[in-house]
């Protein structure tokens, strides 16, 4: 009985497996041996049989004289629909045509309007309809011709909300590969530019461009960003951050190795450091390879003030990048093992607040942080009115509730509102994310062995940000290894007048500008 049972079980299942056998008109979409026919009617069948169930496929058939002489395939709303209509679904310009010159009319017409080419292939003709070509299939034709008319539904330039700037431009990218590359191309203009086209994803077929200048690229980095986008083998790219994960060096490092930005300037400046740029079709977001760990705290705005400004708030950041990441710890350290080293009013003055707490200083701080996360990330997913609202009224009710009612001390709150406001400070967020996640490491280091353990925490992140490469270049250059040139644009900023070479890693041209003069300091002289 138990045999029989399991036997049964078994014919289901190969029965279920039965169930939709593979269609006979199923097509290959990588084969090229797929041809369409001369016969209209069989190209007819043949592509409402491929585009069966699809709403937004149109197939708009013309009769001339009574007979079906052409049929146009296209998607709905990726097109240019008024064009079409306007120029080539005119069937009285076409009606004392004869077959050959139908044909040659039909092509004439079509470009004079947009980009045109012919194929036979059926797999060809399908994908370059899904990129928002219009197929126009002619009777006695075996060859349809494409006419590139898309036209999809853009989002206008705006100011980019992740990188904000007070003196530099209000451009930004948007989901148009086509417009963010004429963003940068208008920045840069020169056929040195060099901007290469790959396809990736089986079914997105997302167009990935590669962005560098030739002659000042490294030519080894152009050549492994191709290799590397070229084993990427997925279904579908619908973001930048799908492409990030695929090409970072390290993947199981907090620290991000391929830098992000919505900025068309920061990529135009980026490339001219002889860095490569790697720009999504639908995503708002470039990528730029090499990245090292200075640059995540370069601010765009940096290079829009005087040195002296830049030089001063990028020192301020500095600090305020070491209190975000040190200020819990070093606390519970002090408050735990090493009370000595605080001045006695003021260890007298903590100690007082922190007598109603039940819990030690370290369980204080993971409360803290734990509500303070919270609080940001309601913040941030939030509607915009609501989530300031949320995050600043929650943090003020529940930071004095909980001092309230002895769960917390106030001096907690206080170092957990400044490490918060510290590490707002930093200009990329995903570097800021790192730091964010190294806190905590770092708390219970400090509550298990106080200093010792913060040193040695601090220790284990240097020899890994020291060992680590992006694109193989250091990624904590050029202060270790040191590069001497390149430090006129890391601890400051120097005069722009003052950087006469780009970074070590550039290619052949090293040279930015030619050795000038510092600007003239003397007062204009009376010629009388």
């Amino acid at each position: 009985m138990e045999r029989r049972k399991i036997t049964i079980i078994r014919l289901f299942k190969n029965k279920q497996k039965k169930i939709i056998p593979p269609s006979a008109t199923t097509l290959d979409f990588d084969s090229p041996a797929e041809h369409i026919s001369q016969n209209m009617v069989e190209n007819e069948t043949l592509f409402r049989d491929v585009f069966r169930n699809c709403s937004d496929i149109q197939l708009r058939p013309i009769q001339i004289n009574e007979q079906m002489k052409l049929l146009i395939i296209f998607v709905e709303g990726l097109i240019d629909v008024k064009t079409l209509d306007s120029i080539i679904q005119k069937p009285h310009l076409f009606q004392d045509k004869l077959q050959g010159d139908l044909a040659e009319e039909i092509k004439k017409e079509a470009a004079a309007i947009a980009s045109t080419k012919t194929s036979a292939s059926t797999s060809e003709i399908i994908k370059a309809i899904l990129k928002g070509n219009v197929a126009i299939l002619i009777d006695g034709e075996a060859t349809a011709l494409l006419a590139d008319l898309a036209s999809s539904e853009k989002r206008a330039i705006q100011e980019p909300s992740s990188e904000v700037t007070l003196r530099g431009p209000r451009e930004g990218f948007t989901e148009s590969l086509r417009v963010n590359t004429s963003l940068v191309r208008r920045r840069i203009q020169t056929p040195r530019l060099k901007l290469e086209s790959t396809i990736i994803g089986e079914l997105s077929q997302t167009i990935v461009t590669i962005a560098y200048i030739e002659g000042i690229a490294q030519k080894s980095i152009v050549d492994e960003v191709r290799e590397r986008l070229g084993k990427i083998k997925i279904d579908a790219m619908l973001g930048s951050g799908y492409i990030e994960e695929f090409i970072e060096d390290a993947p199981f490092s907090p620290f991000p190795q391929v830098q992000n930005t919505e900025r068309p300037d920061v990529t135009a400046a980026a490339l001219l450091e002889g860095k490569v740029a790697i720009m999504e079709d639908g995503s708002p977001f470039t990528l730029i390879v090499p990245m090292t760990f200075w640059v995540s705290l370069q601010s765009a705005d940096d290079y829009y003030e005087r040195f002296f400004y830049s030089t001063a708030i990028r020192w301020i950041r500095y600090v305020l990048l070491l209190i975000s990441l040190l200020l819990p710890s070093t606390y519970v350290a002090i408050i735990s093992y090493h009370p000595q080293l605080m001045p006695t009013n003021l260890l007298l003055s903590i100690a007082v607040a922190r007598e109603p707490s039940p819990f030690p200083a370290v369980i204080e701080a993971f409360i803290m942080e734990f509500t303070f996360e919270a609080l940001r990330e309601a913040g941030v997913r939030l509607p915009r009115a609501a989530g300031s609202a949320v995050s600043i009224v929650g943090a003020l009710v529940i930071g004095q509730a909980a001092v309230q009612a002895g769960i917390v001390s106030a001096p907690m709150v206080i170092v957990v509102a400044a490490t918060g406001i510290a590490s707002f400070t930093i200009p990329r967020y995903n570097f800021g994310t790192s730091f964010r996640l190294l806190r905590f490491p770092l708390l219970i280091l400090s509550g298990m062995m106080g200093f010792f353990g913060i040193a040695f925490g601090i220790l284990f992140v240097l020899i890994h940000l020291v060992n680590l490469n992006s694109y193989g270049v250091p990624y904590f250059s050029p202060v270790a290894p040191r590069y001497n040139g390149d430090l006129k644009d890391v601890l400051v900023r120097a005069p722009r007048w003052a950087m006469f070479k780009r970074p070590a890693f550039t290619g052949k041209n090293k040279k930015r500008l030619s050795p000038s003069p510092m600007p003239n300091t003397k007062p204009a002289q009376d010629n009388e």
